[in-house]
């Protein structure tokens, strides 16, 4: 059996979501989330070897389901070009809505639980996926044709910054805010310059 499928499975990997996207990592232990799931400590280890390994497993569940979603939205042929900009948008302010300070802070800068390489390695490869969806925007002209997709992933790292910056929070008010006004700059920036104009520079 598909133990994706396994409804005690499910629980864990829900739970944990649910605690480390409101505390974060470290404050997070194994009993929580086996009380917040319903399951014995046995059987979260039936599962996985420990809470790194979980943690790895929601996030990667995540990005998934996100890489999902963005490539139907750049595959829709019904959408304008602003439509899919805006659901983009959507798309990521939805993913980082209910996530906490303390949950990216961990996340991207707990070197102890080897967190920070494991993201950036599943960042690399969702990104290289989603080059040949960014060329293929570029050929049907509704994405500059001098943009390099290639420089995307070089520009997310710096969000990373853009996290402990307690400048950047108070600006905005959060982290997420802070991200969505970096991701809006950067979208509405690869745009055609020429309105009606597909495919112009």
């Amino acid at each position: 059996m598909n133990k994706e499928l396994n409804p005690r499975y499910a629980s864990i990997i829900k739970s944990g979501r649910k605690l480390f996207w409101k505390h974060g990592f470290k404050r997070v232990t194994v009993e929580e989330i086996c009380k917040t799931a319903g399951v014995s400590k046995m059987t979260f280890y039936r599962y996985f070897k420990n809470k790194v390994e979980l943690a790895k497993t929601v996030y990667e569940k995540e990005a998934r389901e996100g890489f999902e979603k963005f490539r139907s939205i750049m595959s829709d042929v019904n959408s304008t070009p602003l439509e899919k900009m805006e659901q983009i948008l959507t798309l990521k302010l939805e993913g980082t809505n209910e996530i906490s300070y303390e949950f990216l802070k961990d996340f991207y800068h707990n070197k102890e639980a080897g967190l920070p390489e494991f993201v950036e390695n599943k960042s690399r490869q969702l990104w290289s996926a989603m080059m040949e969806d960014f060329k293929k925007a570029q050929q049907k002209g509704w994405i500059r044709r001098d943009f390099k997709p290639e420089g995307v992933f070089l520009f997310i790292n710096k969000l990373y910054e853009v996290i402990n910056d307690d400048e950047a929070v108070r600006l905005y008010g959060s982290p997420q805010e802070a991200v969505m006004e970096l991701a809006r700059f950067f979208t509405f920036g690869i745009m055609p310059r020429e309105s009606g104009k597909p495919g112009k520079k």
